[in-house]
């Protein structure tokens, strides 16, 4: 069975979250400064990096982090391109963890129309593809968010991540379609009806073995992306934070049936680059171990 196939296999039938790590240059200020890192503490982007590789080099490297619990991983496309104990990032993951790499490709949001944010454009993305494929990355995610309930918001939307979606498909890559819906929203409910049919709809003009994944917000009706969960065209259906804390998450997640956990700042929660590696990876175990509880039903 070549790597490809053991990744889908691991994916589809085995037990595990993924783990999201793809803080990119906007977002960065903030996971650093969460993880105990003040602003005053670098200067310029090229010390802001290499102190967040650090951070993800320290969860990544730690005896808790394994595939066991753990079926992928999330990377910002500057750590794919660094290493991690003197090999590529990529290739440490599922080499050395067993843990399926994965590549954040878009480029953040567009400003807001008719309810939503589709994403900037992504001139690179053909060459950015190709790059990710030589280091042995897996699949990709790219996140639109949506707002309210506005029909011709949720369809750009759904649209664009599916065309882009196509394209990535097309490179050999599972791309993670990501059209969150912001937990604030005052129609969130009435949002999700509107989003699952769009992604019906498109899930359905797929054609036999155009794999993609999902990454969703835990919605407010449980069970209710079952349909998108038991598609042919869907590898797996995955859930985002978006905002609760990790209690309210795993709480949420706990009731959605067949869908698993891609968390970002709720894995982190509680980490700090004062601990010791003790304390470190003590904190990060009970992370671990509560997503993926609630992620293994």
């Amino acid at each position: 069975m070549t790597d490809t196939n053991q990744q889908i296999d691991k994916i589809r039938n085995l037990p595990g979250f993924i783990a999201a790590l793809d803080q990119s240059g906007g977002s960065t200020p903030k996971a650093l400064a969460n993880y105990g890192v003040a602003t005053d503490a670098y200067s310029g982007d090229d010390e802001m990096f290499d102190l967040v590789h650090a951070m993800r080099t320290r969860i990544m490297t730690s005896p808790a982090f394994t595939g066991e619990r753990i079926m992928g991983a999330i990377l910002f496309e500057n750590t794919m391109d660094r290493e991690v104990q003197g090999q590529p990032t990529a290739d440490y993951l599922w080499q050395v963890k067993r843990v399926v790499p994965f590549l954040k490709v878009d480029k953040g949001l567009a400003d807001e129309q008719n309810g939503a944010q589709v994403m900037k454009p992504m001139p690179g993305l053909d060459v950015l593809l190709q790059r990710a494929r030589a280091k042995n990355v897996f699949g990709t995610k790219m996140r639109s968010v949506i707002k309210t309930d506005n029909a011709a918001g949720v369809d750009a939307v759904v649209d664009q991540q599916f065309e882009i979606g196509r394209r990535i498909v097309d490179a050999g890559l599972v791309p993670i379609i990501e059209p969150e819906v912001d937990i604030n929203s005052p129609a969130k409910a009435a949002t999700e009806e509107l989003l699952k049919s769009a992604l019906m709809r498109q899930l359905d003009a797929l054609g036999d073995g155009q794999l993609v994944m999902l990454k969703l917000t835990l919605p407010e009706q449980d069970n209710f992306y079952r349909d998108c969960i038991e598609h042919a065209n869907v590898l797996k259906v995955v859930a985002l934070s978006g905002g609760y804390s990790r209690e309210e998450a795993n709480q949420r997640l706990a009731r959605q049936n067949g869908m698993v956990a891609s968390f970002s700042r709720a894995l982190s929660e509680g980490l700090s680059a004062q601990q010791s590696d003790d304390e470190f990876n003590a904190m990060l175990d009970a992370s671990i171990e509560s997503i993926f509880q609630a992620s293994n039903t």
